[in-house]
């Protein structure tokens, strides 16, 4: 990969990794790891996100995000500003929108996907707003500084709940019934249930948890120098795999791709 690789995502037949360090994002063939190509992005590129036919990355210090066209990234589609966000951070897709968190500026832009056009800017629900995921109808937005976890309307961003997690949350994973949260500042995931409960599990070979995924089964969570593979009904640990990364982490419908921040590679699980 080229320098520091932080975010992961699939489009349904590559991979694609953006290079914080050096502001470009790298395609690779998911089949067989090939890099297809490594294209420029904006200012140190974190979140990645696919809407069914483009690329979308964060670009922490832009603030802005960038639109790449996915079968032919060469073309920068758009950069868009963030309507005051700042420090994009995590990228989602709902279907018609894309959902940013803004770490520094506390908020969450919404833009329209097939405009880029800002839509609204909606507060977090807490401080230094990370990971984002949803839900197939509301948005869950990890505050890393506020220890929450908080699910926003999908329709008018309105703060519907507030969960308590771990100690600096980072990633969020839905999982079709519950989301998930990894807690980097206390080596553990939370599993927020559908009922509105919280549990909490340990993963202590994994330390600094930042990236979460869940593959149908089990649940994924991304540390430092480790992967910890979860049984996502009961939260039991099956397996920690070493691994040299601690970022981002992906499923593409057979195997999990990590992303590995300070060897600038990618691992394929």
């Amino acid at each position: 990969m080229g320098t520091n690789p932080v975010g992961i995502a699939f489009d349904g037949a590559s991979m694609w990794v953006s290079n914080n360090g050096d502001g470009t994002i790298t395609r690779l063939q998911a089949n067989d790891g090939t890099v297809l190509g490594t294209y420029p992005a904006g200012t140190s590129p974190r979140g990645v996100a696919y809407d069914g036919a483009n690329i979308w990355v964060a670009n922490a210090t832009g603030p802005s995000v960038t639109k790449l066209q996915g079968n032919n990234p060469t073309t920068i589609l758009g950069t868009y500003p963030l309507g005051g966000g700042t420090q994009p951070e995590g990228v989602a897709f709902d279907g018609a929108h894309i959902w940013v968190t803004n770490n520094s500026s506390n908020n969450v832009t919404e833009l329209q996907a097939s405009t880029g056009a800002v839509l609204n800017v909606y507060p977090s629900g807490g401080t230094y707003p990370r990971g984002v995921a949803f839900d197939g109808t509301n948005v869950w937005v990890a505050n890393y500084t506020s220890g929450n976890v908080v699910e926003l309307s999908g329709s008018s961003g309105a703060v519907l709940n507030t969960f308590q997690v771990g100690t600096h949350p980072t990633g969020v994973a839905f999982d079709g019934a519950n989301i998930w949260v990894a807690n980097e500042g206390s080596n553990s995931v939370t599993e927020v249930l559908a009922n509105g409960t919280t549990q909490t599990f340990n993963v202590p070979q994994s330390a600094q948890p930042y990236g979460v995924v869940f593959d149908g089964s089990y649940i994924w969570v991304a540390g430092t120098n480790n992967v910890t593979k979860l049984q996502a009904s009961t939260g039991a640990i099956v397996e920690i795999i070493p691994v040299a990364g601690q970022y981002g982490v992906a499923f593409d419908g057979a195997n999990i791709w990590v992303a590995n921040y300070s060897t600038k590679t990618v691992a394929k699980l």
